[in-house]
């Protein structure tokens, strides 16, 4: 970014309903971040890109794909829909080594990641790990 670049409104169909001062402080940000970024080149980053994800946690499933259907439709993307193999509902744009990805997980797979780590409170790995690096653990106060 230059200290003469110029940034111009795009319309868009309806403003997304939220916060729109947390929309401002992550638009100034990110802007601040590009200039900071360009006049100082010592600081890294990460060769392979970053990723800028919108979790959709608002109303039902239905409510949410629909979400998700709309910002796909303005990033002019298709969805990615892996709900029927227990995964999320995503539309990702890439602008070039960033991309913005929006992805609603549905509330079938919510209660199922509950279901499967809700023991994990009673499992504690011991310090000692062999060769293969599996440790010797507990499982409710008995060695496993």
């Amino acid at each position: 970014m230059t200290g003469n670049t110029t940034h111009t409104a795009r319309p868009t169909a309806s403003a997304v309903l939220g916060d729109l001062d947390a929309r401002h402080q992550t638009i100034t940000g990110l802007r601040a971040l590009a200039d900071f970024l360009e006049t100082t080149p010592a600081v890294p980053v990460n060769k392979h890109g970053h990723d800028l994800l919108v979790c959709v946690r608002t109303g039902d499933d239905t409510s949410a794909a629909a979400l998700v259907d709309q910002v796909a439709a303005l990033l002019g993307v298709e969805v990615a829909d892996e709900r029927d193999n227990g995964g999320h509902y995503t539309a990702t744009r890439t602008f070039g080594r960033i991309s913005y990805s929006i992805v609603h997980i549905p509330d079938r797979s919510h209660r199922e990641f509950h279901a499967r780590t809700s023991y994990e409170s009673n499992i504690r790995l011991d310090n000692g790990q062999d060769n293969q690096g599996q440790g010797v653990g507990e499982i409710a106060g008995r060695v496993a």
